[in-house]
C-alpha cells in the first residue's frame, strides 16, 4: 500500500491538547512534534542518525540560508536535501521570509516580494512567493511553508494589518506556485501561516483567508519575536481555535520547554526552535528540574548525571563534572554531548505529553511539570 501524500489523524484530545499522527511518504510524524532545526543542512553538533535516535520524526531546513549557500540548484544537482545531508525522513523547510527580514539590513519590500543583500557577501537577491516555492521544491522539502512577512508586534495596528493582507496575497501566490510543481506537489504538503501579531480580529481575518485558499496545515506565525510568554499565550488562547480543527497547527520558532507545554495546552501540534542545540553548544542543559548552566563552578565535582530521569546516552555515561570540564575547556565533545541530551530531553517531553493526552491526564501532567521545571 502506497503511503499517503499527507494525512493527519487525531488520536485523542484532552481539553484543547491533541495527539495524532501525520502520515507522509517519507514516514510518520507523531504529534505534538518537536522539530530539531537543521538550518544549513545539519543539526549543529549532531549526526543525522543521532538526531533520529533521540526520537525526532522530522527536522527543519532553512530556505534563506540554503539558497545562499550552497544554493538550491546545487543541492538539487546533488540529489536533493535528504540525500545531501543523509536524512531520509520528512523535512520541513521554512519560506525564508523571516530571515530576509531579520538578517538583511539592506532589503526592499514590494508587492512582488523582497529584494535583499546577502548577509554573507552582500550579493543582491530577490525572494518572491514563486521563488520560495521553487527553492523548496529544488531542496525536495516534504512540508513547504508559504512565503510571508513577519512584522514586529509593536508596529502600529494599521501597519500590522497591511502586512497581514500582503502575507495573505503572498499565501495565494504560494499556493499557486506550489501547485505548479507537479511531481513535487504530488508528494509534498504546503502549510499556510497566520499573521496578525497580537490582534485577535486580524488573526481571525488571516485564518479565514488562509482557510479559503486551503492548506494541508496551518502555522501560527509572528510570535516568539520578543513579545514575551504571557503575550504569546494570550494569542494562543484563541488563535489555534481560529484554524481548521482537522489540520495540524504549527507554532513557529518556539521554544523553551515550558513554552511547549503551555502551547500544547492551547491546541498546538508542531514546534521548532534552535534553543536545545544553541544552548547545548553554550553549556546550558534542560532537565525536568529546570535548566542548568554547566559552566557554573558548583558542577566541577558533581559525579551525578545531568538529569536522573533522562534516558539519553549522555546522562547514562557522563557526569556533570566531566561536562563542566569540557565546556570550561572549550572542547567540541561538550557541545556534542549536551546537544544530544537537550534534543533527547525535548523528545522525551513530547512523548510524555502525547502519553498524558492519550490517558486523559494532561492537566495534571502540565501542573506537575511546571511545579518541577519552574520551581527556581
Amino acid at each position: 500500500m502506497t503511503a499517503p501524500r499527507f494525512q493527519f489523524t487525531l488520536h485523542a484530545t484532552d481539553g484543547k491538547a491533541r495527539t495524532g499522527t501525520i502520515a507522509m511518504q517519507r514516514g510518520e510524524i507523531r504529534t505534538p512534534a518537536f522539530m530539531p532545526v537543521g538550518t544549513a543542512a545539519t543539526v549543529k553538533a549532531m549526526k543525522p542518525k543521532t538526531v533520529r535516535s533521540t526520537g525526532a520524526d522530522i527536522i527543519l531546513g532553512n530556505t534563506y540560508h540554503l539558497m545562499l549557500r550552497p544554493g538550491a540548484e546545487r543541492v538539487a544537482r546533488l540529489g536533493g536535501l535528504h540525500h545531501f545531508m543523509n536524512w531520509e525522513r520528512p523535512i520541513l523547510t521554512d519560506s525564508g521570509g523571516y530571515q530576509v527580514m531579520s538578517l538583511s539590513d539592506l532589503r526592499k519590500l514590494s508587492e512582488e516580494g523582497v529584494e535583499f543583500r546577502s548577509h554573507l557577501d552582500g550579493s543582491k537577491h530577490m525572494l518572491t512567493p514563486e521563488r520560495s516555492m521553487e527553492i523548496q521544491r529544488l531542496l525536495g522539502s516534504d512540508i513547504v511553508m508559504a512565503f510571508d512577512e513577519c512584522p514586529r508586534a509593536d508596529r502600529p495596528r494599521d501597519e500590522i494589518a497591511e502586512s497581514m493582507e500582503l502575507s495573505m496575497r503572498w499565501a495565494k501566490r504560494s499556493r499557486e506556485g506550489f501547485d505548479s510543481g507537479e511531481d513535487h506537489a504530488a508528494r509534498a504538503a504546503l502549510f499556510g501561516i497566520q499573521q496578525g501579531a497580537l490582534d485577535e480580529d486580524l488573526r481571525r481575518v488571516s485564518a479565514q483567508k488562509l482557510t479559503d485558499i486551503g492548506f494541508d496545515g496551518y502555522a501560527v506565525g509572528g510570535l516568539a519575536v520578543g513579545e514575551g510568554q504571557e503575550a504569546m499565550f494570550g494569542v494562543l488562547d484563541y488563535a489555534p481555535g481560529q484554524l481548521p480543527h482537522d489540520r495540524p497547527r504549527y507554532l513557529m520558532g518556539v521554544g523553551k520547554p515550558d513554552d511547549l507545554v503551555g502551547a500544547v495546552e492551547r491546541g498546538i501540534d508542531m514546534f521548532d526552535c534552535v534553543l536545545p542545540t544553541r544552548s547545548g553548544r553554550n553549556g546550558q542543559a534542560f532537565t525536568w528540574d529546570g535548566p542548568l548552566n554547566l559552566r557554573n563552578a558548583r558542577h566541577a565535582e558533581d559525579t551525578g548525571p545531568l538529569d536522573e530521569r533522562c534516558t539519553c546516552p549522555t546522562c547514562a555515561n557522563y557526569s556533570r563534572a566531566y561536562l563542566h570540564h569540557l565546556h570550561k575547556s572549550g572542547e567540541i565533545l561538550g557541545a556534542m554531548l549536551v546537544t544530544e541530551h537537550n534534543l533527547a530531553f525535548y523528545q522525551q517531553l513530547m512523548q510524555a505529553m502525547r502519553a498524558a493526552i492519550e490517558e486523559g491526564r494532561f492537566a495534571a501532567f502540565a501542573s506537575d511539570f511546571r511545579r518541577d521545571y519552574c520551581k527556581a
